[in-house]
């Protein structure tokens, strides 16, 4: 056969051909075949060929789209081990229920969603009664990532089995009174219940993934035996459209992640319509999946397609299904038997012969309601197939439709995640649906009433028997306390009494100090540094032979550096989370790791350190489900500050990230100058997040990469340390040139890296201006604010507290200089609590490319401008001449 004009060359034609005769043999087969039997047969033959050689072994490219049926076809399908119409029962009462709940609550405005639940109710249902295990068996149980909108069902079940009372289902969304629910999966709201937040879509996936990821670290490094445990994430089709949701894909496939199942809600609908309209997105993921190496199961049609599917000998039912739109399919779910026999058999010839011997009652049941994801049958063998596949990350792919069993006016209909509410009549119009017990009478107050079967019924009872034997209730989010015994002063020692006069910047000092604390015998093993990329740049390659990087799979290679005394070291049981250029994927392992204590019972220490500039910006709505989950641990912003990292520019030069962070209520921050600094929070916040009585805090700490001389720490500063300032010297300090005892007077307050312009600040006011500066070091912004604000709310409840910042400065008369190398925002935090005069210096604007010096010069904080600032703010007040500020800028070139 000849080559067909213009092909393009292929990598086959870059392989030697030993015996072209053969390959021309097959050529023309295939050929012979294509034009006595046809195209689509010859199709077929080809795709079973590829499918014969995957089963067998052979190593060729894996088909990456299926045709548009079930994967594990019906005779294929285990036995169901569970009794399907008590099954049925207590689905039927927790789809009541979650209506129930959702509609009595618009009354007051508050909203919920119907329908996402609706459409997955059997998803749930079927892996709570058979699959999902509980924290009451050994091990940790699995970890279940709930799609947030269906949470309505998930209370609906609790209530089912006693634990949420009828009250708490009328306060959803009404939280504020202490008895209520809160609208989606929050662990800090209902942390008895939530383990993971999901409802930022996109982020439940990211993180299901580096959660099964982070059970296998525990597992390799001999910390958790969490071989049981796997983790189940439920996804719309719709969410899957976010980045965060495939951004993990191919990780979950190289490391081999079998403890972990997708389940992808496949309801066709995004919140506003059809997912892809004109296209087809079952499809669609399963070649993104495929792609990715992972287990694709598709659970499409109900078992009322098995006649259809029998009826099919010529394939064309198959090739429609095919080529039909998500939107046409969401349209003939909502249109009567006449349009679909119109629309869709009449496509050709064998559809209007195979619809001839179909009865309209089965085609409007085929169309209409019969998916894979509404049988429990069907969802059993996907589920199983799942758990028993080795070797990779399995994805379900069940089709449902949004808002089954809800009525005509919800099922399908694109305005359905925005309905709130169905009528009195539409909810007996469900009840028959559903064969409820609930008579006319419950209506009679023209309220839905909730609906329960009793705490002794054959329902209740055999939903309890499952959880049993499964290993408790779940979802549940269970913590027992394990306090870590505090590190020996050896290691904070080194930090403590400074450096003399060798320079450290305070990146090295956080890492030398992590080092040594991963040397403890008692907590050692406990710490997870975590870096996205660049360790090397923070100072961390040292870590890199002692530690080892995690890899599932150890060092399969030699590594080209192995002659050296700072080789790359993989190992199976490594400590380090070297993660490669991804800074989500960093913050998700991050998040594993500071939620061990309550997932798994073993709390670990996780740090994680990376550009500044590349955390809470690029990562923010991460923190922010960090602290909903309750996350312990330090995130480490190096090379921070917009002046520090010279050369590198705009994108680069951080000056925002703690504003950023003084969002958050659970971040506590702090941007200290000094090593001694670094030692005393982090030995404090060991304490605060793992002692006795821990709380549910997380730690943000900026640190420079700037070297410079640490000084020992000064005797009484700890709890200026820990509050957020302390005075680090006076003007009467200063060794040479001091100013006289009736000098003006100025407070001149910096954090991180600024403490050192500040410094030569103060000097130069001392010997150019005769001016008496005392220096103070503002370790954390955010605490004075966060302690001054507590100071203000207990001043509306009666009691006088006097915030710590204004106690810090009582007595202090002369005018207030605060410098960062943050924008003036960040230090304004606390400007209304300081009652001296107050201003500012700061980086505000963007960022650019310059010498540290110039960087510093261009806005406006480097030593000497300073000054003229100090000047400036002693002139306003008659202090000193105000022909000084100008003098000065002359004298340093300003």
């Amino acid at each position: 056969m000849s080559d067909p004009v213009g092909k393009l060359p292929s990598e086959l034609d870059q392989l030697p051909d030993r015996d072209t005769e053969e390959t021309a043999e097959w050529a023309a087969s295939l050929d012979a075949v294509a034009k006595a039997a046809g195209t689509r047969r010859a199709e077929y033959l080809l795709r079973r060929t590829l499918q014969h050689a995957e089963a067998a072994g052979l190593a060729l490219p894996k088909l990456l789209e299926t045709d548009y049926v079930n994967t594990i076809p019906t005779a294929a399908e285990p036995e169901f081990p569970g009794d399907e119409e008590m099954e049925a029962k207590i689905t039927a009462w927790n789809r009541w229920n979650a209506a129930a709940m959702v509609t009595r609550g618009s009354k007051y405005g508050v909203g919920g969603h119907i329908a996402t639940f609706a459409s997955a109710a059997w998803l749930y249902e079927t892996g709570f009664q058979h699959f999902f295990r509980g924290k009451e068996a050994d091990g940790s149980g699995d970890q279940l990532y709930i799609q947030g909108h269906a949470s309505p069902g998930i209370y609906a079940r609790a209530f089912l089995d006693g634990r949420v009372s009828e009250q708490q289902l009328d306060n959803f969304r009404q939280e504020s009174g202490g008895n209520g629910l809160p609208s989606y999966p929050h662990p800090r709201r209902l942390p008895w219940l939530w383990e993971f937040p999901t409802v930022s879509m996109g982020l439940g996936p990211l993180s299901a993934i580096y959660q099964a990821r982070f059970n296998r670290y525990l597992q390799n490094r001999s910390i958790k035996d969490t071989a049981n445990s796997h983790v189940w994430a439920f996804l719309g089709d719709g969410e899957m459209d976010e980045p965060e949701s495939t951004a993990a894909l191919a990780l979950a496939s190289r490391e081999q992640l079998d403890n972990l199942t997708f389940v992808i809600n496949c309801n066709l609908q995004r919140l506003d319509g059809p997912v892809r309209a004109n296209f087809r997105v079952v499809q669609e993921l399963e070649a993104q999946f495929r792609g990715a190496g992972w287990n694709v199961i598709k659970s499409l049609w109900g078992s009322a397609w098995d006649e259809l599917f029998q009826l099919d000998t010529t394939g064309a039912l198959v090739r429609r299904l095919r080529e039909v739109p998500d939107a046409q399919f969401q349209t003939y779910a909502t249109r009567d038997v006449a349009y679909i026999r119109q629309h869709f058999f009449g496509a050709n010839a064998e559809l209007v012969q195979l619809a001839g011997v179909l009865s309209d009652a089965k085609i409007a049941e085929c169309f209409h309601t019969s998916r894979g994801g509404h049988e429990p049958r069907k969802v059993y063998a996907a589920y199983k197939a799942a758990l028993e596949h080795k070797g990779a990350p399995t994805v379900i792919l069940a089709q449902t439709v949004k808002g089954y069993t809800l009525g005509a006016g919800f099922e399908s209909k694109n305005a359905n995640h925005q309905m709130k509410k169905l009528t009195i009549d539409e909810f007996k119009d469900m009840r028959d649906l559903l064969g409820l017990p609930i008579p006319d009478s419950a209506f009679a107050d023209g309220q839905v009433p909730y609906g329960h079967p009793g705490v002794n019924s054959p329902e209740v009872r055999y939903l309890n028997e499952r959880r049993a034997a499964l290993g408790g209730p779940a979802p549940a989010r269970k913590v027992k306390h394990v306090a870590l015994p505090a590190p020996a002063d050896r290691s904070f020692a080194p930090l403590l009494k400074g450096s003399g006069k060798q320079e450290m910047a305070t990146t090295m000092a956080f890492v030398r100090l992590v080092k040594d604390l991963m040397r403890d015998k008692e907590t050692g093993k406990r710490w997870v540094p975590i870096v996205p990329d660049e360790a090397r740049t923070f100072g961390m390659e040292s870590l890199f032979p002692s530690a080892g990087i995690y890899s599932p799979l150890g060092q399969t290679y030699e590594p080209v550096d192995r002659d050296q005394l700072m080789y790359y070291k993989e190992a199976k049981d490594g400590q380090i989370l070297n993660e490669g250029i991804t800074e989500a994927g960093a913050m998700a392992d991050f998040i594993a790791a500071c939620t061990s204590y309550a997932t798994h019972g073993e709390p670990m220490i996780p740090f994680y350190i990376f550009y500044s500039m590349f955390g809470w910006q690029r990562t923010a709505d991460q923190m922010w489900q960090l602290a909903d989950q309750l996350g312990k641990g330090f995130i480490v912003g190096a090379t921070a500050g917009r002046t520090t990292l010279t050369g590198e520019g705009l994108q680069h030069a951080d000056g925002h990230s703690h504003l950023i962070a003084s969002t958050n209520p659970a971040s506590l921050n702090y941007d200290p100058a000094f090593a001694y600094e670094i030692a005393v929070i982090v030995k404090d916040g060991l304490r605060r997040m793992y002692g006795e009585k821990p709380e549910d805090v997380f730690y943000y700490l900026t640190v420079y990469n700037e070297p410079k001389p640490q000084p020992a720490m000064p005797e009484g500063v700890e709890e200026g340390i820990l509050r957020g300032l302390y005075r680090f010297n006076t003007a009467a300090d200063l060794a040479e040139a001091a100013p006289a005892a009736d000098a003006p007077k100025i407070q001149l307050m910096a954090s991180g890296t600024a403490i050192h312009w500040v410094l030569d600040a103060q000097k130069l006011l001392a010997a150019d201006w005769n001016v008496a500066a005392d220096v103070w070091s503002a370790t954390s912004w955010g605490e004075l604010r966060r302690d001054a604000l507590e100071c203000d709310e207990a001043l509306l409840r009666g009691e006088m507290r006097t915030p710590f910042v204004t106690r810090a400065l009582e007595g202090v008369t002369s005018p207030v200089l605060a410098v960062s190398d943050w924008m003036r925002q960040v230090p304004d935090q606390i400007s209304q609590w300081v009652e001296q005069d107050y201003t500012s210096l700061g980086t505000d604007g963007f960022g650019l490319s310059d010498t540290r010096e110039g960087a510093r010069r261009h806005f406006g904080v480097d030593a000497q401008s300073i000054v003229v600032a100090a000047l400036a703010q002693l002139a306003r007040r008659g202090e000193v001449p105000a022909s000084s500020i100008k003098e000065a800028r002359e004298r340093y070139g300003l």
